[in-house]
Order: C-alpha cells, then sequence, then structure tokens
C-alpha cells in the first residue's frame, strides 16, 4: 500500500486479537515515528482517508491518533491535517551520540488521558469540568482539619510520629481500621491489613506481587484509565468483561475465567468508574461462585462504597467470601482529603506479608503524620460529621446530573441512574461520537471525558463521563445545557430532527 507516494507502510491489524484496533493502530504508527522511519514533518493521511484505506470506523483511526498526540508524536493543524512532530521524550531530543531514551522507555501501554481539573489545554476563562472523579474542596472542613493536625502537633509521641514509620503503616490506624474491619465482618481470623498511599498503589502492589508479563487480568469494561495503564505497564493482557447498568454481565465474566485463566479479576462493587453501576447482591454471590470454581483470586476495589446517597448499602463481596479468595481495597481519598493519599487492604495474611515487601522495596518507610491526622479526624468523630455533609452534597449533585439529562440531553441518549458515587456514564445516539464533539464542547466552556479512555476491547464511539462530585448543581445544570445544545445542533444538522430527552436507563 503506497499513500502520496511517499510512505510505504501498510499496518498490520488483527481484528480478532484482545488489543482494540486503535491501540493496534497506534502502536504500529508509534513504532514507526521512534524508529525515525516516519521523519519529522511527514504529514498523515486524514482520519477519514485512513479509515477508508484501511477499512475501519473514523472513530478508531482518531482514537489512534489522539494517543499519538497525547504523547507527542504528531500534532493537528487546523485545515492542514496531522504531523510528525519527532520522536523525542519529554522535549528532550537525542543529540549525536547520546543516550537513546526512546529506545529505554518504549512501552506498549496506552498513555494516560491529559486532563486536569481546571481549564482544558488551550482554553481561558472558567470551564465547567465534568472530568476529574474527586470530591468537591469546597466541601473540605479546614477548620476541623487544623484542629485534628494540632491535635496531633501537641502529642507527646509526636517526635516518634516523626520518625521513619513501618511499611505496614501507622500502627494505631493499623489497629483502628482492622477493628472496624473485624465489627463489619470484612476481616476474619485469617486476615491481615495494610495501609497504602491510596488505592492505586494496592492495586500497583498488587500487581508487582501476582503478575508477569504476558499474564492475563480479568477487568471491567469500561474501566478506569489509571487501573488499565497500570496494568498494561507491568505487561498485563487485559480481558474485558462488559459492564452494564447492574453491572459486570456474569455470564461473559465466567467464559473467561473458563477460557482465559487470569491471574485475578479486579472489580469495583460500588457505583463503578466510570459508569456508576453497583452489583447486585445475586451477580456478587454468582461472580463469587464462578471465581472459586475456577481457583481465581478477586479484587474488590470499593473507593466508592462510602458515598451512597439512596437505597440499602449491599455487603461487601468480602463479607460473603466464605472462601477467602477475595481482597478488598478500600479509601480515606473519597470521603475527606484525596491529598492526604491514605487507603488500605484487607486480606489473608501470607498475602499482606507479600504486599508488605514489596511496599517496603518501593519506599521502605511509612508516612505516619497524615495517617496520624486522619485517625485523629476519625477518632474524634469529625470524619463522619463531614462525610454526612459529602453525602447530602452528593445526592443534591446526583439528582441535578440526573436531571440535567433528562431535560438537556436529546431522544435516544441513555444514561446510567445510580445511587450514590460520583460518575454518570452516557451514551449519545448513533452516529454520534463523543471525542470529536469535546474540542465544540471546551470553546463553550465544558468539559468531559469521552469513553474511549475507558475502553478495554470494545471501543463505544457516543459514550462519555460525567463526573459531577467536584461541581456545584448549578454548574453541573449549566455545563449539561450547553452539552445538550451542541449534541442537539449536530442531531439536527445530521437529519433536521430533533425531540427532547424522555428515555433514561
Amino acid at each position: 500500500m503506497v499513500w502520496y507516494g511517499w510512505m510505504d507502510f501498510a499496518p498490520s491489524l488483527v481484528h480478532e486479537s484482545e488489543v482494540p484496533l486503535y491501540r493496534q493502530l497506534y502502536q504500529q504508527f508509534a513504532v514507526k515515528i521512534r524508529s525515525g522511519e516516519l521523519p519529522r514533518g511527514e504529514r498523515l493521511p486524514a482520519t477519514r482517508e485512513l479509515a477508508g484505506l484501511l477499512g475501519l470506523n473514523r472513530t478508531t483511526v482518531s482514537a489512534a491518533y489522539e494517543m499519538l498526540e497525547a504523547e507527542g508524536l504528531i500534532a493537528g493543524q487546523v485545515g492542514r491535517g496531522s504531523f510528525v512532530t519527532g520522536h523525542s521524550v519529554a522535549g528532550c531530543p537525542l543529540g549525536p551520540g547520546g543516550v537513546d531514551w526512546n529506545s529505554l522507555l518504549e512501552r506498549s501501554d496506552m498513555p494516560p488521558p491529559r486532563h486536569s481539573g481546571g481549564a482544558p489545554s488551550g482554553l481561558g476563562g472558567e470551564v465547567i469540568s465534568f472530568e476529574m472523579s474527586r470530591p468537591s474542596s469546597a466541601l473540605f472542613p479546614l477548620d476541623e482539619f487544623r484542629a485534628s493536625c494540632a491535635a496531633v502537633l501537641a502529642r507527646q509521641d509526636l517526635a516518634g510520629i516523626l520518625q521513619l514509620g513501618s511499611p505496614a503503616g501507622f500502627e494505631p490506624l493499623r489497629r483502628y481500621l482492622m477493628e472496624e474491619a473485624r465489627r463489619q465482618h470484612l476481616a476474619g481470623p485469617g486476615d491481615d491489613l495494610i495501609v497504602t498511599n491510596g488505592c492505586q498503589q494496592a492495586l500497583d502492589l498488587i500487581g508487582r506481587v501476582m503478575l508477569r508479563p504476558g499474564d492475563t487480568v480479568a477487568v471491567e469494561d469500561p474501566v478506569y484509565p489509571g487501573l488499565k495503564n497500570l496494568l498494561a505497564g507491568i505487561g498485563a493482557q487485559l480481558v474485558g468483561i462488559p459492564v452494564g447498568a447492574e453491572g459486570l454481565d456474569i455470564a461473559q465474566l465466567e467464559r473467561v475465567l473458563e477460557r482465559e485463566r487470569p491471574r485475578f479479576l479486579v472489580v469495583t462493587s460500588n457505583f463503578q468508574n466510570p459508569t456508576g453501576a453497583t452489583l447486585p447482591l445475586a451477580a456478587r454471590r454468582e461472580m463469587l461462585e464462578a471465581a472459586r470454581a475456577a481457583r481465581v483470586p478477586v479484587v474488590e476495589n470499593d473507593a466508592y462504597g462510602d458515598l451512597r446517597y439512596e437505597g440499602e448499602p449491599l455487603p461487601a463481596i468480602k463479607q460473603l467470601d466464605e472462601n477467602g479468595g477475595t481482597v478488598l481495597l478500600r479509601s480515606f481519598s473519597k470521603v475527606s482529603f484525596p491529598g492526604l493519599r491514605v487507603g488500605w487492604v484487607v486480606g489473608p495474611k501470607p498475602f499482606i506479608d507479600r504486599l508488605r515487601q514489596a511496599k517496603e522495596a518501593a519506599d521502605l518507610h511509612t508516612d505516619q503524620l497524615s495517617q496520624a491526622v486522619l485517625l485523629e479526624f476519625a477518632e474524634s468523630g469529625r470524619l463522619e460529621a463531614h462525610r454526612a455533609r459529602v453525602l447530602q452534597a452528593g445526592a443534591e449533585r446526583l439528582a441535578a446530573t440526573l436531571e440535567a439529562c433528562r431535560r438537556y440531553l436529546p431522544a435516544n441518549a441513555r444514561w446510567t441512574r445510580p445511587q450514590g458515587g460520583m460518575n454518570v456514564w452516557v451514551r449519545l445516539p448513533e452516529p454520534l461520537d463523543a471525542g470529536e464533539l469535546l474540542p465544540r464542547a471546551q470553546k463553550e466552556g465544558v468539559a468531559y471525558l469521552p469513553g474511549r479512555y475507558f475502553a478495554v476491547s470494545r471501543l463505544e464511539p457516543g459514550a462519555l463521563r460525567l463526573s459531577f462530585a467536584g461541581l456545584t448543581p448549578d454548574q453541573i445544570r449549566s455545563g449539561l445545557a450547553v452539552l445538550g445544545r451542541i449534541v442537539s445542533g449536530e442531531i439536527e444538522s445530521a437529519s433536521g430532527s430533533f425531540e427532547p430527552a424522555s428515555a433514561m436507563v
């Protein structure tokens, strides 16, 4: 295949592969660019043209190009197309005889999306951002936090707190969390607990302990990018289990467990990120039975479980597991102060011992001061009082999000209706592409994350995540009014008709 007479390069795509086509395309272009075979300044085919040449959906090519641009390998120029920008790393070109950092840092995993809690790149002014799944800093009880800090700083054992701490965590906090776990029947006689720098470090430690390059891990699809990139960076092969309005597709999970025999399964039991779905009680039991029969461990990531705004809480998967095959991850980050980075893992003692060894190899010791402050914040009753305020605000913001979706999004749009958490998953009517609509939304002061960032093996062009917890109800309504107007305009230009939304999932 020859394009423009200058590039003799035909990507070899395997449609039956577990690796999505857009990621295969990205990987093959990245190799050519980094090797210098596609030199700086070379123009790439337009997305529509390349899609036609390869027999792909244009969205697939757009996703691959976006990944290349996120790594700085190409740059799009309005009205001209996409051009190779070179193969430097972080702005450091390779000089003659220098270290080839690109070869040393070569990776095949998907780069994380470039986004922040503020304005999208290149935009000024105030932006209503649905991008970040995090609590609102406006709700932080700063006076109460200062009081907790003062209490810790006044302690007689402050010098010991400021010393090097055990890699397993600040011992009084460990005891407090373990007592709570036993009280809630989350920890049995053979279980132990380790404090980590949030759930993300816990997942990283689990990957270090359990995985070898090439091992298979079963994950939700869609799944949050932090987990996807972490596992891919270790060299794991990801198998996605579709997530619907009520969590994992159990029938598909059973097939994957039997066919793939993954090293472990990662599941978000409550208010899954990005969909907001919660796994029903019957499905939790079915999942446990399937995992037990296949002898596959379950890693339950329950970072959002404390953020239930309505309905009755369900027992944790760890609580239901009578066979000791589940490891539970929880965190203070979503209900208190995410910047303190305090999470924990409950699981069988031999497994926790291995996590402690891996953590010690990574950071040697624990930051005891932040853990001591959080313990004081919890034991003083301030944490529970703050959580009550967070739940009230979260309920108002979730209600505003669902009502604004109903009011402003078009007919045939669908969205999840979670009872808690921080996220709502929206699917726009076909053939709309949430990624292609994003630049227009950004120009009008609204940002969100398209579904492609969360895809494992199923790319949903029309999907997007709305993270509502960091916004006020008025901001949520204003942002969705803008988004609804953009989507409606796109539909009108394509079909000349538009109806108000009426259907909800």
